[in-house]
């Protein structure tokens, strides 16, 4: 009789490790675009160096690095929470432009303390993804319509508010934030990572985090199984809108001098690091880890592009054929699966 050890019968049926129709498997999850978003980012970071004659991994330039991914890396990860219920936000740019201005404008004119300031400005950043939210949900109207008509009502409500920028680099404590490092490090980019880490709390331990992304796979599922799809989707558009008021007080603080044009086109850096991530404009597939490597592959090309002086209509260029062949990545590991 042969005696097996049913523990290596377990390991020889189930290897930690595999390769199926060309995916790597890791404990039966697929890990393939991870991966293969890990080699990108280091690839383009082995890159830079020699480009850039060893500029890229000097200290200066890998804390400018970490400041200017922290903005778009708070962006991509509201906007991440709105494509997993398969909508979309085009208005975090005109949120960034009007928190921003809001914090600024109540601390240099209105004479309020800086704490407070911040608060009221991602308080209204909140308070424009509520709006959002409540018109997709409670109306069902759609999602691109909807944030567009925000994007121009909110940047108009900005220039309302002040037509010019609003310096407040005459107040340390109000550009402290943006600037201040520990150890090396800027305080703005580990607000970033705090939000990256509550976001992926929130969606993989959470009924309600895991509610989101089931109503980008199948709303009326989710509906039928007594969970209110209208409080998933405001929900998602609140968060967006927190995020994207906290990304506009930040870069206030970091710049200190505010102006009302602030944010412009934020929203498509957003929403490309959450496609290239992996994230699906359909709703119900998006990772927010996927999101980090989709916010550091644009951060590291935008970086080297800038070093070597590239001019910003081809670093455009160069951000479109990246999107699309990450696109196209994840487009045939699907039809694989």
């Amino acid at each position: 009789m042969n005696n097996v050890n049913p523990m290596d019968k377990a390991h020889t049926q189930n290897p930690l490790v595999t390769v199926r129709r060309g995916r790597l498997m890791v404990r039966g999850k697929d890990v393939t675009m991870p991966v293969i978003l890990s080699v990108v980012v280091v690839a383009l970071a082995l890159i830079a160096s020699p480009l850039t004659n060893g500029v890229f991994f000097t200290g200066n330039n890998l804390t400018n690095l970490m400041r200017q991914m922290t903005i778009t890396g708070l962006l991509s990860l509201g906007m991440l929470f709105v494509i997993l219920t398969g909508g979309i936000d085009l208005a975090v740019g005109s949120i960034v432009g009007f928190s921003a201005i809001i914090a600024a404008g109540l601390t240099v004119r209105g004479g309020f303390p800086v704490w407070a300031s911040f608060l009221l400005g991602t308080l209204a950043g909140a308070g424009w993804g509520l709006v959002s939210g409540f018109l997709v949900a409670w109306f069902k109207l759609a999602p691109f319509v909807v944030t567009l008509a925000m994007t121009t009502f909110v940047r108009g409500l900005t220039y309302v508010y002040s037509e010019i920028a609003i310096s407040a680099r005459d107040f340390p404590s109000f550009t402290a934030l943006g600037s201040a490092l520990v150890y090396g490090i800027p305080i703005s980019t580990m607000i970033m990572v705090v939000f990256f880490i509550l976001g992926a709390i929130f969606l993989n331990r959470t009924p309600l985090g895991r509610s989101t992304i089931a109503i980008g796979g199948n709303a009326e599922t989710v509906r039928l199984a007594g969970i209110s799809v209208v409080k998933g989707i405001i929900t998602a558009y609140v968060i967006s809108g927190i995020c994207s008021g906290v990304g506009g007080i930040l870069l206030a603080s970091r710049l200190g001098n505010v102006q009302p044009s602030l944010g412009n086109s934020y929203e498509l850096d957003a929403i490309a690091a959450c496609v290239i991530g992996g994230a699906n404009l359909a709703g119900g597939k998006g990772t927010v880890q996927g999101t980090v490597m989709g916010v550091l592959i644009l951060a590291v090309m935008n970086n080297l592009l800038s070093l070597r002086n590239v001019e910003p209509y081809w670093q455009w260029v160069f951000k479109g054929v990246i999107i699309v062949a990450v696109v196209l990545l994840h487009t045939r590991s699907q039809k694989r699966g």
